[in-house]
């Protein structure tokens, strides 16, 4: 069975209307510093600021869709013959509810919640009934079933990425590997393409230029956006 991995970031997520934290001008960090809203520190020490900054990401997801870069690859996974995993630098759930299931999420997701003490102690809203204000708020003195506080399922600048190995696996394993709206500028995850064997073709659906530095030379770059290149070349496997 041939295995397909997609490493996605912000660019697939953008075309469903959800805002970027680093393009010029429009980026989320144009607004916010990320040492108030992103970090450690701030979750202890402005826990209202980060709280309230999350719930109003939660809010502008709900109005949200995935669009057909999401779909192809969620009808992808519906063949048989293939191993279709995503590997997602995005917080989102539009993956999932474009139906794919086989997801590991890099920097955390939004609609969960986890604990204060445990990276990968998270909890739903099926564990917690009404764990989100219509749908979608954090309340700020919420605890987890461990006592302590709960807090983003998010990982946060300087903090360990959880799912970092996994990853790196199915990196390794991938028979074709396609980056899809990323800038690979974002470390760890943009070493992900040194796991990659080199016999293992990789194809880079992006506008811009992603810093595909010295894999460059391997690289199948289409120039188009998520929702239109990614439908063509998951064509080439249907």
């Amino acid at each position: 069975m041939k295995n397909i991995v997609f490493f996605t970031g912000s660019g697939i997520s953008k075309e469903s209307g959800i805002q970027t934290f680093r393009d010029a001008g429009e980026g989320l960090w144009e607004n916010f510093s990320i040492e108030e809203v992103c970090t450690h520190e701030a979750i202890l020490y402005n826990r209202k600021k980060v709280i309230d900054f999350y719930n109003m990401m939660r809010g502008q997801l709900l109005t949200k869709q995935p669009n057909p870069a999401h779909l192809a690859i969620a009808e992808l996974e519906k063949r048989t013959d293939l191993n279709v995993q995503v590997i997602t630098q995005n917080v989102d759930d539009l993956h999932e509810r474009a139906e794919s299931t086989h997801i590991t999420h890099l920097h955390g997701e939004l609609m969960k919640l986890r604990s204060s003490n445990n990276d990968c102690a998270w909890v739903s809203q099926n564990e917690i009934p009404n764990l989100f204000e219509d749908g979608y708020k954090q309340r700020y003195e919420d605890k987890h079933p461990d006592g302590s506080l709960l807090r983003p399922y998010i990982v946060f600048f300087g903090e360990a990425v959880p799912e970092m190995e996994p990853a790196i696996e199915l990196a390794r394993q991938a028979d074709v590997f396609m980056v899809i709206g990323t800038s690979l500028a974002v470390y760890p995850a943009a070493s992900l393409l040194m796991y990659v064997r080199e016999n293992v073709p990789i194809y880079c659906v992006d506008p811009g230029l992603p810093e595909l530095g010295p894999y460059a030379r391997r690289v199948t770059h289409i120039r188009k956006p998520a929702s239109i290149g990614v439908p063509e070349v998951v064509k080439m496997f249907v």
